[in-house]
């Protein structure tokens, strides 16, 4: 079933007429409440400007589409501060129904060589200790553990720690 449904999945930069559908599917791998940082998404308006200022500074921004509709998503966006504008920070999600097809690699992997191709020499993301698969993913893309931020989250009564990880693109 995997080969099938990749082949029916197209990867493509963000573009204003999925916003809506970007919008839900960040919405949906939020409400989860183990994958990301928040437990929902911004209101439809912030992630409208959110899209549109991306789109204006040509920010690694990617999604995963099939038919119409967004699957999942990587970005990185690049860190603006003297000294530190080599370094962007990454994120992505991929619907629960659609993980482990190979998704997540493919998005992650070309919008690496975009941020490459920008100038990013170095990718940074946080990821919870409790999403193995996102790590086991990472470390496969040659990601490394920086740090450990112990019981940086609690959420629903259980703490998890977050990981700080990085990749320097030769």
């Amino acid at each position: 079933m995997g080969k099938k449904l990749m082949s029916d999945i197209k990867i493509e930069n963000i573009s204003e007429a999925y916003i809506e559908n970007y919008h839900r599917c960040l919405d949906s791998v939020a409400r989860e409440r183990k994958h990301l940082a928040f437990v929902e998404a911004p209101n439809l308006e912030s992630t409208r400007r959110f899209i549109l200022s991306n789109i204006s500074k040509n920010v690694p921004q990617l999604i995963a589409i099939r038919g119409d509709d967004v699957v999942g998503w990587c970005d990185i966006l690049p860190n603006g501060l003297e000294g530190f504008k080599h370094c962007g920070r990454l994120g992505m999600g991929v619907l629960k129904d659609f993980r482990r097809q190979g998704i997540g690699l493919k998005l992650s992997e070309q919008t690496m060589n975009i941020a490459k191709q920008i100038g990013l020499e170095r990718i940074e993301l946080d990821v919870l200790a409790s999403n193995v698969p996102a790590i086991n993913l990472y470390k496969k893309l040659g990601f490394q553990v920086e740090g450990v931020k112990k019981n940086a989250r609690k959420l629903d009564g259980k703490f998890d720690d977050l990981i700080e990880m990085a990749l320097f693109i030769e």
